[in-house]
């Protein structure tokens, strides 16, 4: 804990509780804990780690005044989102004091929770996203003493596969990717973090041929997570050729080298904007996904790809953005009242793309168990209250209507996709009664016709077919 003076209140008297207890209590830095809130009223008044369960949440201020708390740590990561949330506002009403919380994350080697990760709560804490499980032998037998590379590396889900992995024991992880900023960024945290793994970096646009080409000689890729795609819906919309050459034809190049070469597994990075696609963006990842089926009919390789929603926190998603717009005094601007989205951590994300990677055999689109859908109105009145301020009283909130090729809500499969189980309960497969290679194949070949002019009606009318 920061401060030498800090008085702790622990909310949660069960395992995760006694861990926070550890974890300040090892920091050497002489906290001293107070007691424990609790809602179960078998435990009141009765000790954990020495201390007593002094009241329930409701109890909070009297308790916190009487004892002169200035940190309140939650420590539930099991507890439902609403119940968090009530916490928080409860203590988002006393003066001077720090709210910090112990998510539900775990260890990933040993199984345990990890009591080294009390932090401020974020908007995650409040959305109730469950503790993953993982078979890690699964994960270490596809992955241990692999080359494996990451196009795309330096984004928001690339650096955070880029972490998972190296710490899955490689023989090599090479990271790729077009901005030469990100990719340091992402070397650098892996360097500070991940120390004993052989990491490789490479500039790099997978839309050349030649250069990719020269990547797969020089490293030999046995996996590969392809993550490389621009995904801004909008900037799409209006420059349809970018999206089309990267996320469609630098998919078809990444799947053809990795075919060429022998790669073992091929993993490729979807959307649910892939699904039932009204804008752009959502139709090149539709043809991208079609490329990694077909190009498993034809290869050695096992092609499959992971489709999910949106990530909490990346770069593309609307929290940075309402972040700025709260610090600002606001408004929050909300495209539409009702607009729904699928929301999961980028931990999440990343952990379960590394898993169906294990289960992949070939041919499949895996798609990630999101929950339950969000309102996007409703995460801005949480993130706003998480800030101690009132919706609409103190941060005014403006709909500014639905923007080219958004939908108001997003499905993860399609009419005519067949849902089967894995072996993980939070990993679909799902499977399209449609063949529609064909028309892919001539779209390709119409693409990569000396000549075609890439103007903008042209492109739109190339990809009308594939809309809706």
């Amino acid at each position: 804990m920061e401060d030498r003076q800090s008085r702790v209140l622990i909310v949660g008297a069960g395992l995760a509780g006694s861990l926070a207890v550890q974890s300040i209590s090892s920091s050497g830095k002489g906290p001293v804990i107070i007691g424990f809130i609790d809602d179960d009223r078998n435990k009141l008044n009765l000790k954990v780690c020495g201390l007593p369960v002094l009241g329930n949440r409701f109890d909070i201020p009297r308790i916190a005044d009487r004892h002169k708390v200035n940190e309140i740590v939650i420590a539930l990561p099991s507890a439902p989102p609403d119940a968090v949330s009530d916490i928080v506002r409860i203590c988002k009403g006393l003066s001077g004091v720090k709210i910090k919380i112990l998510p539900g994350t775990y260890d990933l080697k040993t199984g345990c929770l990890n009591p080294i990760s009390i932090r401020e709560v974020q908007l995650e804490d409040l959305l109730g996203r469950k503790p993953l499980s993982l078979d890690l032998n699964s994960i270490n037998n596809y992955l241990k003493d692999q080359v494996v590379l990451v196009t795309g590396a330096g984004g928001s889900v690339g650096t955070e596969l880029s972490m998972n992995i190296a710490n899955s024991n490689p023989g090599q992880l090479v990271l790729m990717g077009r901005g030469e900023n990100s990719i340091y960024e992402v070397e650098r945290k892996l360097t500070m973090n991940c120390s004993g793994v052989d990491i490789a970096t490479e500039i790099a646009d997978i839309r050349d041929r030649g250069r990719i080409t020269r990547l797969f000689q020089k490293y030999k890729p046995g996996v590969v997570f392809h993550a490389a795609a621009h995904k801004h819906v909008p900037y799409m919309e209006r420059i349809p050729e970018e999206a089309v050459k990267n996320n469609i034809l630098g998919t078809k190049v990444m799947c053809e080298v990795a075919h060429e070469f022998n790669c073992d597994k091929f993993v490729l990075i979807s959307t649910d904007k892939a699904v039932k696609p009204t804008s752009i963006m959502g139709v090149t990842k539709r043809i991208a996904e079609a490329i990694v089926l077909m190009m498993n009919r034809e290869s050695q390789t096992k092609f499959s790809a992971v489709r999910f929603g949106n990530i909490l926190g990346s770069r593309g998603s609307v929290i940075p953005l309402f972040e700025k717009q709260i610090a600002r005094g606001g408004p929050v601007t909300i495209t539409h009242p009702q607009m729904m989205r699928y929301f999961m951590t980028v931990s999440e994300a990343a952990w379960l793309v590394i898993q169906a990677g294990a289960i992949a055999r070939g041919g499949e689109v895996f798609v990630l168990d999101m929950g339950e859908p969000v309102c996007i109105k409703d995460l801005a009145y949480k993130l706003i209250k998480l800030k101690g301020l009132e919706p609409e009283k103190e941060i005014a909130i403006e709909y500014t209507g639905i923007r080219p090729g958004e939908k108001i809500t997003e499905v993860l499969v399609g009419d005519d996709e067949q849902v089967k189980t894995t072996p993980h309960k939070k990993i679909f497969a799902v499977y399209s009664s449609v063949d529609n290679f064909a028309r892919v194949k001539e779209l390709l070949a119409t693409l990569e016709k000396p000549g075609f002019s890439y103007a903008e009606e042209d492109i739109r009318s190339l990809l009308r077919p594939y809309l809706g």
